[in-house]
């Protein structure tokens, strides 16, 4: 009987994810290279999906945001934990202590291993680098 029950609650934890991805807003699109850090995120604002203020600075200015409370976002095909971006004299961005990464940066940090994010991204033809971040943790990041 044990066996059952864990078998549902697997079951159960599986619906539910796939359900949150269903309603899930794609942004693959925008991690092209081609854009600039604020036209990446100020849609992503205004649409009411992204926080507005960071919740961590990074000492090079990289500026990292959660999704709403309520909102998935994905890339590739996976789960977005955090939107990271920098965009030099951008009011939306607050500047580090150290020495900005770029004038202007962008990016994801995705729930997906190194590998599969790096082959899902070559074949969608991005020029975005893939980053180790930590077990099955990945960055997707564009510096212009």
């Amino acid at each position: 009987m044990k066996h059952i029950a864990r078998i549902r609650i697997a079951l159960a934890v599986t619906l539910a994810s796939l359900a949150a991805l269903a309603h899930a807003k794609p942004i693959e699109a925008q991690l092209d290279c081609k854009s600039t850090a604020h036209d990446f995120v100020a849609p992503l604002q205004q649409s009411g999906l992204l926080e507005t203020k960071p919740m961590r600075v990074e000492p090079n200015s990289v500026n990292a945001f959660k999704p709403v409370k309520g909102a998935t976002l994905t890339a590739y095909g996976f789960k977005v934990y955090v939107v990271v971006a920098y965009q030099k004299d951008d009011p939306i961005f607050r500047p580090g202590k150290g020495e900005p990464i770029a004038d202007s940066a962008y990016g994801v940090v995705v729930w997906g291993g190194d590998a599969e994010v790096a082959e899902k991204v070559k074949a969608a033809g991005s020029d975005a680098d893939v980053h180790h971040v930590a077990p099955f943790i990945t960055a997707i990041f564009c510096k212009p």
